[in-house]
């Protein structure tokens, strides 16, 4: 009885499970130009504004037109992820040493990405069977062959490429969650912080450390600090990655 429920268990449903379906009677729109017009729509409204009767309005299509190409939202989030990911950059591997410096322009790459896109932010922890998209895969096997061409063997390479895209993902979701609030607020960078300096500089007024370092940042370009904070956290990440390629060489 265990093995034959085992057995009826449904697949994992994706968009990259299944074969696109198509449709002879209607001249639909290519899977391209859906996933284009859904970035477009999102970049410009974010997620909440993502539904495929939307998309549709935008288009000029029904629904129902998408259907041979995208069954549902979630597998709209699916493109759309995959699509995205195929402007990060991962630099051919080359000689062992050049490891660090592709390892850090991968990972400027896809901060600026997510920051470019910052709707991704929230759809990175909920998007199913992306990691099975082509460019998706492109930029992991990119990776992995860094750090493999490094010195590292397959399964600590793996593990190394998790490290490095965990720190990016992490700093990035977080800043790209700031600049949606400072979109929908309609405010810039600078005049957000300026309008709230008072009530931090009070909040800090018991706590030195604090004090101090509010005071440092007054007048400061918010942007240049908050690419000093990634950087820092790169190269320390960089720094720990370096020590595990040492001891292998070593």
């Amino acid at each position: 009885m265990a093995a034959s429920k085992a057995n009826d268990k449904q697949p994992i449903a994706s968009v990259w499970t299944r074969p696109e379906r198509r449709k002879r009677d209607q001249p639909a729109l290519s899977r391209s130009q859906i996933v284009a017009e859904a970035v477009r729509l999102l970049d410009e409204e974010g997620i909440g504004a993502l539904s495929l009767r939307r998309l549709g309005t935008r288009l000029n299509a029904g629904a129902t037109s998408f259907y041979s190409h995208v069954a549902n939202k979630d597998e709209l989030i699916e493109l759309v992820v995959d699509e995205v990911y195929g402007e990060i950059v991962v630099p051919e591997a080359g000689a062992p040493t050049d490891w660090r410096a592709h390892a850090a322009r991968c990972a400027e790459s896809l901060r600026a990405t997510l920051l470019a896109h910052p709707w991704m932010a929230s759809v990175l922890g909920e998007v199913g069977m992306s990691q099975l998209g082509p460019n998706v895969m492109r930029v992991s096997e990119g990776m992995l062959g860094l750090f493999q061409t490094a010195g590292l063997p397959a399964d600590e390479a793996d593990l190394a490429v998790s490290t490095l895209t965990g720190y990016v993902i992490g700093v990035s979701i977080s800043e790209a969650s700031w600049l949606t609030t400072l979109a929908r607020s309609g405010r810039s960078e600078q005049d957000w912080t300026a309008d709230l300096w008072p009530a931090a500089e009070a909040a800090a007024a018991a706590h030195p450390g604090l004090r101090e370092r509010y005071a440092a940042l007054r007048g400061t370009d918010l942007r240049t600090v908050r690419d000093e904070k990634f950087a820092y956290g790169l190269d320390r990440v960089l720094d720990g990655l370096a020590g595990a390629v040492g001891k292998r060489a070593g």
